[in-house]
């Protein structure tokens, strides 16, 4: 299976293309990476989202036409993101007449962390891990996953305070990351069951087809006429204020 995997739910907007087949898929860091492409830029545009998805496919030795699948990160994250990398997916599986397969964006953020996380910890208990984006001022977008990714907490968007993540912390370590975290740190740190990565750990296509292989096998594929991101939350605009009269 050749699948094509896009990730726009934050400013690092990346591609990427796995050969997988069943064995592989039901380890998802196993998949087979033939190529990806990963651009750090404030503004994603569909032009350059479609420059890279014919890179990479190109630059691997293939074509459009080999994909068995089309996955994409359904959110949460940036709205306008999160739209870019869904119509784009939506319209490469109408045009090609492939499946679409949606990744919770959290979920693939958790995947690409465990590996490492498990490695680390092999004689202790293994921490739940709390990927966070940054939803604006102090609120997060978040979700808390144990082992093999099994979700302890759903999505959610959730304003953080010195209480917000009490009842977990007092029972498990909680390994805190993604853009939202650091943010989090000066009122969640004093718990000592609290735990933040150094590095900045970005959402990734790469993930996203990792966890595609399993949804493919398992057949889980979404309704491409109908299929919306996952917002979770509704957009926010600034009216402009009226001018006095």
């Amino acid at each position: 299976m050749l699948i094509l995997s896009i990730d726009t739910s934050t400013t690092v907007c990346s591609v990427a293309l796995h050969q997988i087949n069943e064995t592989t898929a039901q380890n998802p860091e196993k998949a087979r990476l033939l190529g990806s492409y990963e651009l750090f830029t404030e503004r994603t545009s569909s032009a350059m989202l479609t420059t890279l998805i014919s890179d990479v496919v190109r630059h691997s030795g293939h074509d459009l036409q080999q994909l068995d699948a089309i996955a994409v990160a359904k959110g949460p994250g940036s709205y306008t993101g999160l739209r870019i990398g869904v119509s784009t997916a939506k319209g490469l599986c109408f045009a090609l007449d492939k499946p679409l397969i949606a990744i919770n964006t959290l979920e693939a953020m958790a995947a690409q962390v465990r590996p490492w996380i498990t490695s680390t910890n092999a004689d202790s208990t293994l921490p739940i891990l709390c990927p966070m984006l940054d939803a604006r001022r102090m609120e997060v977008y978040c979700a808390l996953y144990g082992e093999a990714n099994t979700v302890v907490m759903p999505t959610s968007a959730k304003i953080v305070d010195e209480q917000t993540f009490t009842d977990v912390l007092d029972r498990n370590p909680v390994v805190f990351f993604g853009d939202g975290a650091d943010k989090c740190r000066p009122v969640l740190s004093d718990h000592s069951n609290a735990r933040f990565l150094a590095q900045l750990i970005h959402p990734s296509a790469r993930t996203v087809g990792e966890l595609a292989g399993v949804a493919f096998v398992e057949r889980r594929f979404e309704d491409v006429a109908s299929f919306e991101p996952f917002y979770l939350k509704d957009f926010m605009t600034t009216k402009p204020k009226k001018a006095s009269v």
